[in-house]
């Protein structure tokens, strides 16, 4: 049987109760980027550790991911019946228990544990996710929905910077290079012996994290968010959506979803494989952990950028065509250019910096997206909502295509992967998000 929870319209809430709560959701949006972008390091971490190829390393990202297409439609309805901050906790938990399932899979250097614990965290952030982005979305004027992503995008991105790096201090050590580049050479019970002991220094930061979760579950229940209408319905969106009983029926959203899938998988591409792709130029471990920082400070100067500009200088839809098509221009240039050159202390090939830059040009796509696909959707906005957090799944399978043809072309060949992706982009960018009936 259903909870009943109190709700209101965003229209009857304070100044004060609007900006706690963007003030909430923007923690909330922290933690989103803390526990995702950690996964730029593990990928390669757990490919030295547990002996994989890029395939199966890449799985880390799958397994996180795919989460988010099983548990989105059912997060939606679970966040109706018991009402966002109950839905959060729980959301919350799942997260933690994930993080828990870390210290097993250590113990063991069971590669398959771990995955089950990135896929519970995956479908606690699914909850989190289906619950926070709505409700941002909505939480103000229509027109600068994308500014508000916009600050919400930084927070997320800035303690993405900050996870590979405090992740890295924790568990790497300044010899670790120099003994991994033996481990070919030494007898398997060395190799496993020392194997062991680095797999095992992801117990104290795990169980710390868990511990994390379970409190701020428990905080977000207790907060001031208020629960919020995201359902409610204008007189002119009831009158158009009268006739309509499916999300089905509004192509601007469906296509939405599908934007919504490969940008993401464009976005974890160029963040989750930059490491890989420097450790490849003979850079070590210990020097390519900055690149994915450098990929998600790139994204916070376009999210700067949008905060400064929309809808002040441009609208939401010019940004959005705007930043698919360098998108497409930069994995160009991952190609056309080559030669090793020094930049900021790193003597790196020119092509990793244009991976570096398709952070600025991904920076503001999701942010462009959301409203446009959320646009007249009224009692449909949660479930459609839920639909594009499922759109996060792109996450699993994109990089899964690239690690496919990383150990099949080549690390810097697989790029080639995002062309596609950023001409559907530019495609809905341009025309997609205006359409309204599939007849047409």
């Amino acid at each position: 049987m259903a909870i009943k929870t109190q709700t209101v319209a965003v229209g009857n809430l304070s100044k004060r109760q609007t900006y706690v709560s963007i003030a909430i959701i923007g923690g909330l949006f922290f933690i989103f980027g803390f526990v995702s972008w950690v996964n730029a390091i593990l990928i390669p971490y757990f490919k030295v550790a547990c002996e994989l190829n890029n395939f199966q390393s890449y799985l880390v990202a799958f397994a996180f991911y795919i989460s988010y297409f099983i548990f989105s439609v059912p997060a939606s309805y679970m966040l109706k019946a018991v009402g966002f901050k109950k839905g959060m906790m729980v959301g919350f938990w799942i997260m933690a228990l994930g993080a828990f399932v870390f210290l097993p899979a250590a113990m063991g250097r069971t590669y398959e544990l771990f995955l089950l614990g990135l896929f519970m965290i995956g479908a606690g952030l699914a909850v989190l996710q289906t619950a926070a982005n709505p409700y941002i979305t909505i939480l103000g004027p229509k027109e600068s929905a994308a500014q508000r992503i916009s600050i919400m995008g930084i927070l997320n991105k800035g303690a993405g910077i900050l996870a590979p790096l405090i992740f890295a201090a924790v568990i790497l050590r300044v010899s670790d290079d120099e003994i991994m580049s033996q481990l070919p050479l030494m007898a398997e019970a060395e190799r496993n012996l020392y194997l062991d002991e680095l797999i095992s220094r992801v117990i104290v930061p795990y169980a710390v994290v868990g511990s994390v979760l379970l409190v701020l579950g428990l905080l977000v229940r207790l907060s001031p968010l208020p629960e919020i209408d995201t359902e409610s319905e204008s007189d002119e969106v009831a009158k158009s959506n009268a006739g309509k009983l499916s999300i089905f029926q509004f192509p601007h959203l469906i296509l939405g979803a599908l934007a919504i899938f490969l940008h993401v998988g464009t976005q974890v591409i160029a963040i989750d494989t930059i490491m890989s792709y420097a450790i490849s130029m003979d850079i070590s471990m210990m020097d390519a952990r900055v690149f994915p920082s450098y990929t998600l400070a790139a994204m916070i100067a376009g999210y700067i950028f949008g905060i400064i500009t929309i809808p002040r200088f441009f609208s939401q839809v010019k940004v959005l065509r705007g930043f698919t098509s360098m998108g497409l221009l930069f994995t160009i240039g991952i190609f056309l250019f080559g030669g090793e050159v020094m930049f900021l202390g790193l003597n790196a090939d020119i092509s990793i910096w244009f991976v570096v830059l398709l952070g600025f040009a991904n920076s503001l796509v999701w942010a462009g997206i959301w409203p446009l696909a959320l646009d007249g959707l009224g009692k449909f906005t949660k479930i459609g909502a839920s639909l594009l957090i499922m759109g996060l799944c792109g996450n699993a399978i994109l990089p899964m295509v690239y690690g496919y043809f990383a150990d099949t072309m080549g690390l810097k060949e697989a790029y080639w992967v995002l062309i596609p992706c950023y001409l559907y982009l530019m495609y809905y960018a341009f025309l997609g998000h205006k359409v309204r009936s599939w007849k047409k």
